[in-house]
């Protein structure tokens, strides 16, 4: 039998450090759920094969896309389809969730110095 862990997200939040570098927090079928704390600006990017899913714990975060922004407060999620080019844009600290496919590049199409691969938290 598969143990059953309950992940407190305060926790889990506390032990990242870093911004812009996801901590993967669980596994979910053929996906990942992902913790990260972020602020200030991202790159532009897209991702060729996957959809994204952002849900805001904790601050205000903007998602830029060419057609305008999308604003997520606390409580809120978006998901970006693949292909859609965007950029995450956090004024002050924000705490996300990501859930997404574990072949999802945190910069998707492009390979640059905040590419990271995700570990476990």
């Amino acid at each position: 039998m598969e143990t059953i862990t309950v992940v407190k997200l305060a926790e889990k939040f506390n032990l990242i450090q870093d911004y812009w570098q996801p901590r993967i927090a669980g596994e979910l079928n053929h996906s990942y759920v992902k913790l990260a704390k972020i602020k200030g600006e991202f790159v532009w990017h897209h991702h060729e094969l996957e959809d994204e899913l952002f849900l805001v714990v904790k601050g205000r975060l903007i998602i830029q896309l060419k057609t305008g922004d999308i604003i997520l407060n606390p409580g809120e999620f978006v998901i970006i389809p693949k292909g859609i080019e965007h950029r995450p844009v956090a004024e002050e600290e924000v705490q996300i969730i990501l859930i997404e496919p574990k072949t999802t590049l945190n910069t998707g199409n492009l390979h640059n110095e905040h590419t990271t691969t995700a570990d476990w938290i």
